[in-house]
């Protein structure tokens, strides 16, 4: 037997090979690889690292949703439309374009790389930036970002802005990120985006620009705020009251967390207080919005059986609803359609050369996420 044999029976051996080179037990275990060259000697290769994934993408017209999402890793998305970030366990390049960031608590795997956004902004020239935050870990934050100024001796600007729940702030003209509580382990907030718009009251429709200005005169107020819900934003959270709020429920797109998707995994999601799959098929129910965009999966769920699952459950208008943020390939083939419609309507349009068809979907092979 080859020394190679004796220390890993578990791998084999490779017949009339004149010698081998070993590393000892357990190779495979530290990342190598044993590849036969043609002289016959066996060599021990360290392995690539793993290749990084690309963000997630979805394209909600007008909005585009954007980042990486993983339960215990990291979660860090975006609308750039909005200039707005939700959390940041690590700060892809593409996060340091939102001028706010929204975090939702104080778990590594959503503020991990809030230092870095803020020293990276001052870096570049690109202005602080303001953090949004619950105000219960509004001090902690601070604290943090202060070691970390005078770890690199420099005045890294931030403006922390503490919101308690109902507390607003204004991030666009008429545009304000609303807070909510959540119900996680920790203190834990959700967010609401909202467009305030001024409408007449109805009493008054069909009055002339004379009436209206008398009305407007005598002290009474002719208008009203008609509050528009456009993006909601669902952290860490167990099944709450939050999740039948009308900033909720009939915002154009909902971004919530569903770490867990099999049916054995109900009583982890209850322990660790997150959402499952059950939750969403049940929330499917009273949501208006136009899409719901689930985030932070486990690395335990398949999303191609969640999805499977969902199908087999839902009516199939509200399965239309529901993407996975992490299931690149389904999002691909989703963007190229819409990408084929647009081009399609412009050329019917201009009587220009109809553009290629997208290609067929690819059969699933179960990407675990």
């Amino acid at each position: 037997m080859s020394t190679w044999e004796a220390e890993n029976p578990k791998l084999g051996g490779l017949p009339d090979r004149p010698r081998v080179v070993s590393w000892g037990a357990g190779v495979e275990q530290c990342g190598l690889v044993r590849v036969k060259a043609r002289s016959g000697v066996l060599l021990v290769l360290p392995k690539p690292p793993p290749r990084e994934s690309s963000l997630g993408f979805l394209f909600v017209p007008p909005y585009r949703v954007q980042g990486w999402s993983m339960a215990g890793e990291q979660t860090c998305v975006m609308v750039p439309e909005l200039d707005l970030c939700f959390d940041i366990g690590q700060c892809p390049r593409a996060a340091l374009a939102a001028k706010h960031l929204c975090i939702s608590h104080g778990h590594m795997d959503h503020i991990g790389g809030l230092a870095y956004w803020c020293s990276q902004r001052y870096f570049q020239g690109m202005g602080p930036g303001s953090i949004i935050v619950p105000a219960a870990i509004a001090k902690p934050i601070a604290n943090m970002i202060e070691s970390y100024r005078a770890l690199e001796e420099q005045i890294t600007p931030f403006d922390l802005i503490p919101l308690e729940p109902e507390q607003e702030h204004e991030i666009k003209n008429n545009i304000y990120v609303r807070a909510f509580p959540l119900e996680h382990t920790v203190a834990t907030s959700g967010y609401a985006v909202v467009e305030k718009r001024s409408k007449l009251r109805e009493e008054y429709v069909g009055k002339t620009q004379d009436e209206l200005r008398a009305i407007k005169d005598s002290g009474k107020e002719i208008t009203r705020i008609l509050e528009v819900p456009l993006v909601a934003y669902l952290s860490d959270t167990a099944p709450c009251a939050a999740l039948v709020r009308n900033d909720v429920r009939k915002a154009q797109v909902v971004i919530a967390e569903c770490t867990f998707s099999e049916p054995d995994h109900l009583e982890r999601s209850k322990v660790g207080r997150h959402l499952h799959l059950d939750h969403i098929i049940e929330w499917l129910g009273v949501l208006e919005c136009e899409k719901l965009v689930l985030i932070h999966g486990s690395r335990r769920s398949n999303v191609i059986e969640a999805r499977k699952r969902l199908r087999q459950l839902v009516k199939p208008e509200q399965a239309e609803k529901v993407e996975f943020l992490m299931d690149h390939r389904t999002n691909k083939e989703r963007y190229e359609r819409q990408l084929y419609e647009a081009q399609k309507a412009e050329a019917i349009r201009t009587g220009g050369r109809m553009p290629p068809p997208p290609r067929p979907p690819m059969r699933p092979r179960g990407p675990r996420v």
